[in-house]
């Protein structure tokens, strides 16, 4: 084994999907509708479609007698057309009028739906955590940083919710991309569809009717690879998010913020060499593997570029980028969601971090209400970069000072988070619309 997606990363479920066995079954599953399209519009006899499409699986033609004819004629497709074949009286009729990218291209759909299946029940597994965290933390007071400086109160209910709104839409792009793949092609060599004469519309449309599939038209050889383009942007955006999540977690859980941490387990160990080190490893390996995901975008551009009708310069690149990025996008979101579940949340601390600015947190809301008091908000926010500077020049509560005026003010603020509650609540409700059977 060389590739660590086969010993390392990865859940068994979406694997399976393309292992070698896998994909095996998905092109004879398409050479069985083609077989019965042919019957259906009178082209062989239903006897011969039955045939073949009850031995167009893998308990019929194995992997290894694929390989075998493969070693000798070079061509991956043909050879699983040959081993079918041999295994049916009416084998002359396998593949009939098909080109190989007609069983490739709408396999690869079967294959890619079915796995955003996956994905998208994990995607919502994850939805539900953050949610959860959004209601249970959303009085749970924060500092909100720009710059990474301290910036104003937030909660981390708010936080989370941001969060999970991120996740709802790429849930609603997920089902776009997932209409977006679901197309097929029965149309021949250069997609004019002549080696299967006036039938040819009548065939294409019943093997994607009965695969659940929509048909490319008009087509090349190929599936128009803006089609997958789009698949692997939403991937790659769905990783940038998840990325996004993974680092802020890694930050919060720093030891001088300490506001959040990973769960760490009674024996896991932290370093080989520093015995007291709790690292948040889940986290680091999100990040990596998301820079993988998003790296693959770009072969799926080049793809899109063929010479005429077709090239075979996508195929070779596709074996990896497709399977892979599918494969390490539903990992991310599956370790993402353990994280969340398991999400060790510090309210004191966030409480006594707020404390650090000694008070500059509030200068905009005492600018605010100097305002509502009728000073000029260029003069109120004059007034107050001042006093601020001064007070960390002296290294000293803000209150210190200013004036007795805005000392009164500070003193009936309080934490100042604004709407942040009200905010998890509409998200809450949004969503909740949307998926109504998350619990929380």
């Amino acid at each position: 084994m060389i590739c660590p997606i086969e010993f390392r990363y990865g859940r068994k479920e979406i694997k399976n999907i393309f292992s070698e066995e896998s994909r095996l079954s998905y092109w004879l599953k398409v050479e069985a509708k083609l077989a019965r399209a042919h019957a259906f519009l009178g082209n062989i006899s239903k006897k011969a479609a039955d045939e073949i499409e009850k031995k167009a699986n893998i308990k019929y033609v194995k992997i290894e007698r694929v390989k075998e004819i493969e070693k000798e004629i070079g061509h991956d497709v043909m050879a699983m057309v040959k081993a079918l074949s041999e295994k049916c009286e009416y084998g002359k009729y396998v593949h009939l009028g098909a080109t190989s990218y007609d069983i490739v291209d709408t396999a690869n759909a079967l294959q890619i739906r079915d796995a955003l299946n996956i994905i998208e029940k994990e995607l919502i597994g994850l939805l539900g955590e953050l949610l959860k965290l959004a209601k249970k933390h959303k009085k749970s007071v924060m500092i909100g940083r720009t710059h990474g400086q301290h910036a104003l109160p937030i909660t981390f209910g708010l936080k989370m919710a941001v969060y999970a709104d991120e996740i709802f839409r790429h849930l609603i792009r997920l089902r776009e991309v997932r209409e977006e793949i679901s197309y097929g092609k029965m149309s021949g060599a250069v997609g004019t569809g002549a080696s299967f004469g006036n039938k040819f519309f009548e065939l294409q449309e019943f093997v994607m009717k009965e695969l659940n599939l929509k048909p490319e038209i008009p087509s090349t050889q190929i599936v128009g690879r803006d089609r997958y383009v789009e698949l692997l942007s939403f991937l790659a955006n769905l990783s940038a998010s998840i990325e996004k999540f993974a680092t802020e977690i890694r930050n919060l859980q720093r030891t001088e913020i300490a506001e959040a941490e990973e769960f760490f387990e009674e024996k896991q160990v932290g370093s080989s060499t520093m015995p007291h080190k709790r690292n948040p490893v889940t986290c680091e390996q999100i990040c990596g593997l998301a820079r993988v995901i998003r790296s693959n975008l770009l072969p799926a551009w080049e793809n899109a570029i063929q010479w005429h009708e077709r090239d075979l310069c996508n195929s070779s690149s596709e074996r990896f980028i497709i399977p892979h990025s599918l494969i390490l996008t539903d990992w991310i979101v599956y370790k993402m969601r353990d994280v969340f579940s398991k999400l060790k949340v510090n309210t004191s601390k966030m409480r006594e971090n707020i404390e650090i600015s000694k008070g500059a947190i509030l200068s905009e809301a005492i600018m605010m209400r100097l305002v509502e008091r009728g000073m000029g908000r260029q003069e109120a926010h004059e007034l107050m970069r001042k006093y601020s500077m001064e007070a960390r020049k002296k290294n000293v509560e803000l209150k210190e000072v200013v004036s007795r005026e805005i000392a009164e003010i500070i003193d009936e603020i309080g934490y100042y988070y604004g709407n942040a509650e009200k905010i998890v609540d509409f998200t809450l409700e949004k969503i909740r619309k949307e998926f109504p059977d998350i619990a929380l």
